[in-house]
Formats: C-alpha cells, sequence, structure tokens
C-alpha cells in the first residue's frame, strides 16, 4: 500500500478548507477575525489541586473563581452597594437558585420582589458587560443561556443615547418579570458571571480519595466549559484499578474504608462490596485500632466495626498482591518492599531494612507462613469479582474515560510547567533514571514513558499483570515515580510496628532542591520552556503555612498549590487549601479558609478567603498571542493565508 506524500495530504486539507471557505471574501473575514482575536487579553487561568473528593469546598471555589467574581462585583459596584451589599450580591452569583428562594422568604410584596428582580437583573448586565469586556461577542453569546440571548442581548448592547427605544426596553423588563420569567434569567446570568470570570480551569492533581464526593467533582469538570487534568497519584490508582490492576484496586478500597468512604464504590458507582464483606466478616473481628475508619463518629460501633474487618481484609489481600509484581520486576528495586516474606510469624516480628521490630495488632488469619504472598481461593475469589464489577461500573467507566482524554502526567502550558508530584532527581540534583525495557529513562522522557504505559493499560484492560499495568501501580508507590516522590510507602509499618521511626516515608531531594532557583531553572529547561520566565505550579504536598511555610519558593520560580482541601490535612496546613490565578496582568495566589458551608455564604456572605499574594506582575500585558491557545490561532492563520495565496490570488 502507498502513503500519500504530505504534499498530497496537505493538498487534501486545503480542498477540505476550501468547501468551508469557498469565496475570498469570507476566507478574508475569517484571517481578519483569527488575526485580532490575537491582541486580546489572554484569559483566566484558575489553578486548584489536590481536592480530594471535597466537593462543596471546591464548588465554591469553582463559582467564585478564587475571589475573582467578587473582586469584580467590588470594581463596578463599591461606590453605589455596601459592603454587606456587595457581599449579598456576590452570593447570588455564586449560589443564584439557594439566594432566590431566601430573597423570596425575606421580601413580603409583590411590588417590592419585583423591584429586586429588576434591580438585580439590571446589576448583572453589568456585571456581565464588566466580565466579558476582554472577550469577542461571539464567544460572549456561547457563554450566556441559550434560551434567553436574545433578550440578553438587546440588554447588554442597548443604548439611550437618542432615547428612541427606553420604552422598548422598559417594556422587555417588564415583561420578564410579568411572565416570570426573572427567576431562570437571573440563574444563567449568573452561571455566565462564573463562566466569563475563568477562561480556563487547571485541575494539577488528586481529585480521589479520602474527601467524600469525587464522583461529584467528575461530574463538575466533565460539564465544565474549559479544563485540563494533571493526573494526580490518586487518579492514577483509580486509572489503574478500571484498566485491569488488582493491586491498584486493593489499594483503593483500603483508603476508602480507612476514611469511611465506601459509599463512593457501593453508592456512586454501583460496585457490590457484598463478597469482600463476607470474606472479612468470617476471618476478622474488627477491634483492631489501627483499621478503625477515620471520620465515623456518627457512625454507630457495629458498623465502625463491619468497616474495620473490611479493611482488614484488603489491606491483606493488597500485600499479597504487591509481591508478584516486585519478584517479577526486578527494575522497580523493591526486593525490601516484600513485606509478608520479612516476618518471623512464630515471634511476630519482621526484619525490615536491616532492623527487627516486634508487631502488634496483627491479622494474618489468611496468611499461610510457609507461604505468606498466596492469596487463598476465598481472596481471590473476591478480587476477581470486585475488578468484575469495577470495569461493568458505566458511570466509572465514563469518569475515567475523561481523565485520559482530559489528563496527562504534566503539561506545558502557556510557559509554566504544571506537575502534580514531582520530577525525581538525586541529592546532587542530576535527573534519576529508571530501567523500562532496558533503556533508562529519566527526567522528561521518563516521564513521558510512565505516561504512554497508562494510555496503554488502560486502552488494554484485559491484559493482566504486563509491564504497562505494573508500571500503573509503581506510579503509585515506586521510589522513581514522579508521583509517588518518596523512597517506599510505609503502609505495613504503620499498621503494625509502634516505633514510629519505621513509619517514616523519606522523600525525593526534589522536595528541597525545589527551593534553589537554578534548579528550577533547569528542570524547565529539561521540559523545553523558557527557565527565565517559566515556573513550576506543584500540587501533591500540603504547604504547612502554620509553622510558616511559603508556598512560593525559589523566587517564585516555585508555586505550590496544596495547602489542603482535604480536611485530613488541614489541622497540619493551618489553611484549606490555596489556589492560582493567571491573567494578563500576572500570577495572584490565594488562601483559602475552611470552607464552612453554603448556607454561611448564603447568609452572612462569608467568602473564606484569606489573603491574596502577588506572586508576579507582567510589565506588558499578556495578550492571546503569547499563549498556547495564539500560537494554534496563529498556524490556522498561516494555513488560511496559504488557502488565500493557493486559490484566490493565483
Amino acid at each position: 500500500m502507498t502513503m500519500p506524500s504530505s504534499n498530497k495530504l496537505k493538498s487534501r486539507y486545503l480542498d477540505l478548507l476550501a468547501k468551508q471557505f469557498d469565496n475570498e471574501e469570507a476566507l478574508a473575514t475569517e484571517i481578519i477575525n483569527l488575526k485580532s482575536i490575537l491582541e486580546l487579553p489572554k484569559g483566566t487561568e484558575h489553578f486548584v489541586s489536590d481536592l480530594h473528593g471535597e466537593y462543596d469546598a471546591f464548588q465554591h471555589v469553582l463559582r467564585n473563581g478564587s475571589g475573582n467574581v467578587r473582586q469584580k462585583i467590588s470594581d463596578i459596584f463599591h461606590d453605589e452597594l455596601s459592603e454587606q451589599e456587595i457581599n449579598d450580591f456576590a452570593a447570588l452569583v455564586y449560589y443564584p437558585e439557594e439566594k432566590i428562594n431566601l430573597v423570596k422568604s425575606d421580601i413580603k410584596t409583590k411590588d417590592a420582589l419585583n423591584q429586586w428582580y429588576i434591580e438585580t437583573i439590571h446589576r448583572l448586565i453589568k456585571l456581565v458587560t464588566y466580565a466579558s469586556s476582554k472577550y469577542t461577542r461571539t464567544k460572549l453569546r456561547k457563554a450566556l443561556p441559550k434560551n434567553y440571548v436574545f433578550i440578553i442581548e438587546e440588554l447588554l448592547y442597548h443604548s439611550n443615547k437618542y432615547n428612541n427605544k427606553s420604552s422598548y426596553y422598559n417594556t422587555l423588563m417588564n415583561q420578564i418579570v410579568e411572565l416570570e420569567q426573572s427567576d431562570d434569567l437571573i440563574i444563567g446570568l449568573s452561571f455566565t458571571v462564573q463562566q466569563l470570570v475563568v477562561d480556563h480551569l487547571h485541575v494539577v492533581g488528586d481529585i480521589y480519595d479520602r474527601g467524600p464526593d469525587p464522583d461529584k467533582i467528575m461530574e463538575t469538570l466533565i460539564n465544565y466549559h474549559s479544563v485540563d487534568i494533571q493526573w494526580g497519584n490518586h487518579d492514577v490508582l483509580w486509572i489503574g484499578a478500571y484498566a485491569g490492576s488488582k493491586v491498584c484496586l486493593a489499594n483503593l478500597l483500603r483508603i476508602c474504608a480507612r476514611y469511611n468512604n465506601l459509599d463512593i464504590i457501593e453508592d456512586a458507582y454501583g460496585i457490590n462490596l457484598r463478597p469482600l464483606l463476607t470474606l472479612a466478616e468470617k476471618y476478622y473481628d474488627g477491634t483492631n485500632d489501627p483499621f478503625r475508619p477515620k471520620h465515623a463518629d456518627d457512625l454507630g460501633e457495629e458498623e465502625k466495626a463491619q468497616i474495620t474487618k473490611i479493611h482488614q481484609a484488603i489491606a491483606m489481600i493488597q500485600f499479597k498482591l504487591e509481591a508478584p509484581i516486585i519478584k517479577r520486576r526486578p527494575s522497580f528495586d523493591m526486593e525490601s518492599r516484600l513485606v509478608l516474606e520479612s516476618i518471623d510469624y512464630a515471634n511476630l516480628t519482621a526484619t525490615l531494612y536491616g532492623k527487627t521490630y516486634p508487631l502488634e495488632h496483627t491479622c494474618f488469619q489468611t496468611v499461610d507462613p510457609d507461604d505468606p504472598t498466596a492469596l487463598t481461593e476465598e481472596e481471590q475469589e473476591v478480587i476477581d469479582k470486585l475488578l468484575l464489577s469495577v470495569q461493568q461500573s458505566e458511570k466509572l467507566k465514563r469518569h475515567m474515560t475523561f481523565l485520559m482524554q482530559k489528563g496527562k502526567l504534566y503539561l506545558p502550558y502557556n510557559g509554566n510547567l504544571l506537575i502534580h508530584g514531582c520530577i525525581p532527581v538525586n541529592e546532587d540534583g542530576e535527573m534519576e533514571s529508571m530501567e523500562i525495557d532496558g533503556v533508562k529513562r529519566y527526567g522528561r522522557d521518563l516521564l513521558d514513558h510512565f505516561e504512554a504505559y497508562v494510555r496503554y493499560a488502560f486502552n488494554h484492560k484485559d491484559v493482566g499483570d504486563d509491564l504497562a499495568t505494573d508500571l500503573v501501580w509503581y506510579l503509585w508507590t515506586g521510589k522513581y515515580s514522579s508521583l509517588f516522590g518518596k523512597r517506599a510507602m510505609t503502609t505495613f509499618e504503620r499498621y503494625f510496628i509502634a516505633d514510629k521511626a519505621a513509619h517514616k516515608e523519606i522523600k525525593n531531594p526534589y522536595y528541597y532542591l525545589r527551593e534553589d532557583v537554578d534548579m528550577c531553572k533547569k528542570m524547565l529547561k529539561d521540559f523545553g520552556l523558557d527557565p527565565e520566565q517559566g515556573r513550576i505550579i506543584n500540587g501533591h504536598t500540603p504547604v504547612k503555612e502554620i509553622d510558616g511555610e511559603n508556598p512560593i519558593k525559589a523566587d517564585g520560580k516555585m508555586l505550590v498549590i496544596d495547602g489542603g482541601f482535604s480536611k485530613a490535612y488541614q489541622s497540619t496546613t493551618g489553611i484549606a487549601g490555596y489556589t492560582l490565578l493567571y491573567n494578563s496582568f500576572g500570577m495572584q495566589l490565594v488562601a483559602h479558609q475552611h470552607f464552612n458551608s453554603k448556607e454561611n455564604v448564603l447568609r452572612n456572605g462569608a467568602d473564606e478567603l484569606s489573603v491574596r499574594r502577588v506572586v508576579d506582575k507582567e510589565l506588558e500585558r499578556k495578550k492571546i498571542k503569547d499563549t498556547n491557545k495564539g500560537k494554534a490561532i496563529q498556524q490556522e492563520i498561516d494555513i488560511l493565508k496559504e488557502l488565500m495565496q493557493d486559490r484566490f490570488l493565483k
């Protein structure tokens, strides 16, 4: 078979474009439009990280654009509205349905309510006008609620300069109210504002685990207007489970049991845990303290004991499933993690890294001391059934497919490097290498190979125990993993060894070398970015602001935005997460306080924000032509100009 030459392919592509732009005027109009767009200010990028299932807090941050909505309201209404009125109006934009219901319950007369409707719609129109000022009319139109595009555009672009249409506009507003369209219009305008204040959302990893509602976060992201995701270690764990990794599945089930989140498995994703519960009830007693669920104060003792048994059962399955991978993959360099083989079962001690520890809280009922890593027939049957149930979940399939479509291990975007975990380096700052398929890989090349194998595993779900599936698990726990970033995961030690020194997980040198400007520049250069202009935007490790840790590192070359969305971290971080805003004027880091409730925002206007820190102010306002999107538009312009030359200017 003869492949068409590049010239023939190019000619065919130009032929297709010629059908879309079949005359010189249409083609010229498109070129003019695209060239003009390049001169608009770049849109606002919104960075969030380590959401860990905290849907309510994430929703609030998304709806308020990390304070961007309120800032714009304040910009245009500071002379017109009091501070409390600004807060109330902001709460309306965040949660329009709920705020409208509160207003209706507070306002007693129809005339007063109608007046509130008219004032509110006028204010929203002013806010939409301001928030859309750097966009084209076409882009604004796409953001408007479809059923009200005509009405809103008339209100947006009206002018009373000649006083010819004042009656028209008054009638338009009065009819909106009289025909009871006000609620829907206000709701639509509010969501339009939310969309306009953020042009693009970056999720820098870890949507899953610990918190109660990762599935709701996924649904929100699927419906969001523009988003990308950099996979976190917890996200890859879920991808691995769906892709056929039983050990990834055991890990995520163990974490769900640990944080009292098994409802995610059963109720959100419809995965049947009955076989696991039956096994757990048969072999475990549910009194083992390290396996008691966290955040379970609302549960009765019987329910806690049941989850404890499940936790024990799946942890032992996990330890057994790890061993065959470690043995068949010597390049993983994980022989020290053959934990079940390190145990003296007669004396209940374990020898790890040359030191012998007494074991406590043991639950080795299903372990054969002569073959400690062998699954029992019942355990094998349970994990097989669980994997089948996982891969048959339509909702999980949709969510994991979206993660693959929108996700990557890292992303160079508008001159910055977005990465969840780390770039593995040694103490001297040299890139650490790992052998994959007989070749040593390091730096960007290592991450590219990790990602390629994740995608291969996802696309070959029926193949188990292959290198791709094993590498997905390695990303969760391996010492050269860019997502884990530690020398070993001490899960076994935390369950069974009292000596806390054995629990310590040593971080990759990346985590102290990232404080160094030259090191950050070196990493940016390795990923093809300008080391002088670019920054690394990082998640994964909670910033302990309570201890004085600064999320802005290496003179602004490194920004760490995991401040602890997860409630499990907030006692050690002292805050409830960082987010980052990057607009045409520069970057701002936003620290968030603990999100109490939506009701608190609606009643009191509390925005849960603390300090905004200017990371960098652009000397010259950035335009779309300076962005990734601008480069793509310029390529499109170049092709259209070639079509113009080829077809119309001969």
